[in-house]
């Protein structure tokens, strides 16, 4: 059975990010199994969108407005920029500007056609690309050289809606934090420990390395505004589990798998490195499983955090109790981390629960218009 074609859509926002940007471009020009086309949709800053349209000049690169798309936020990061590509294995490492220029894979570069933010230009992406299946990259990862190979493997099963992979972190300061604890890897957007290995099915995916079959969002909209980053405010997030959850409602008989062969690196700014980040990192995502409940239900919405609080997360305290009696560095911190990790998620969403039974938080799922879409 041949494998369905893919157009890859990477969200881009700031000129910080600039060598970033190509960098993930070019690792995705790179693939063993190359994609349709690459979508890069930017976030409301022309002087970004002008400066990628001239770097990829073609159709599309200097286009108006697309179909799809609704409001969002995403936050900027204020860190210095340092490509991902520089601190990955060569596998993941991006080509020449030379050899991405003789790529025969298309760059097409667009404007969110919906307000700021990163769901809203998710959704431009989708309206906007013509493959049978939509991958993400984040603008600041690069992804290994079979990484669309294996995503692509799980839709031999017509039932699999959506394939994700496994994100590794590649730190500013060239090594993780001492005290940063494996299990909290989801903070920085990355693939966390407790995670089970292989090809495995799951309730959702994670959004910065995934991909979903065109159909998936016929059945249940695009990603939903107002659950993930939100401007200068706290770094929210669950935008992806509130997706993928709705598409199982959508569709009961939807399977959606990560394959961890498909691997991408994702850079961590210093700024990220650092305890009050986790802190507020984990309060966020508290604030957003309250808006995930209350679309979902706590039942679906929760059925994963449950497993996780009480299997993952004690185990990794025992294990940081015990590298600190056996003086190896970082296990109390590894363990604090955890504890404190739980008890601001768990504060974030007991308020967001007493804000959406207000009504003073609110989401919308607009369904994507058709039109540029198989164009």
């Amino acid at each position: 059975m041949s494998r369905p074609a893919v157009s890859v859509v990477i969200c881009a926002y700031t000129e910080e990010r600039w060598e970033d940007i190509l960098a993930a471009v070019s690792s995705v020009r790179a693939q063993s199994r190359p994609p349709l086309e690459i979508l890069l949709v930017v976030d409301h800053n022309e002087a970004l969108r002008g400066r990628l349209a001239a770097e990829y000049p073609g159709p599309g690169a200097g286009g108006g407005p697309v179909a799809g798309g609704d409001p969002g936020q995403r936050r900027a990061s204020a860190s210095a920029p340092a490509s991902a590509a520089a601190a990955a294995p060569a596998s993941a490492a991006a080509p020449t500007s030379a050899a991405a220029a003789q790529s025969p894979v298309p760059v097409r570069v667009l404007p969110n056609a919906g307000p700021r933010g990163l769901s809203a230009g998710r959704n431009t992406g989708i309206a906007a690309s013509r493959a049978e299946v939509i991958a993400f990259l984040d603008d600041d990862a690069v992804a290994e050289r079979d990484w669309l190979r294996h995503l692509t493997e799980g839709y031999a099963d017509p039932r699999v809606m959506a394939v994700g992979g496994r994100t590794l972190p590649v730190w500013a300061s060239g090594r993780r934090p001492a005290w940063f604890p494996e299990e909290f890897d989801w903070v920085v957007g990355c693939t966390y420990r407790g995670l089970p290995p292989g090809r495995v099915r799951v309730r959702n995916v994670l959004g910065g390395n995934a991909s979903f079959r065109r159909e998936a969002f016929d059945a249940a909209g695009g990603f939903a505004t107002g659950i993930g980053r939100d401007g200068d405010r706290r770094p929210l997030g669950c935008e992806e589990t509130e997706l993928c959850i709705r598409l199982a409602r959508a569709r009961p008989d939807a399977v959606l798998l990560i394959d961890d062969r498909a691997v991408i690196h994702h850079r961590v700014p210093g700024a990220r490195e650092h305890f009050g980040y986790f802190r507020s990192r984990t309060y966020a995502e508290g604030l957003s499983k309250a808006l995930v409940a209350r679309s979902v239900g706590a039942a679906r919405g929760l059925e994963s955090e449950r497993r996780y609080a009480t299997r993952t997360l004690p185990a990794g305290v025992v294990r940081g109790l015990r590298d600190a009696v056996l003086a190896r560095p970082g296990g109390a911190g590894r363990a604090g981390a955890i504890v404190t990790g739980v008890l601001t998620a768990a504060g974030g969403y007991l308020v967001g629960s007493v804000r959406t039974r207000r009504g003073g938080t609110a989401f919308t799922v607009a369904p994507l218009r058709e039109g540029g879409a198989h164009g």
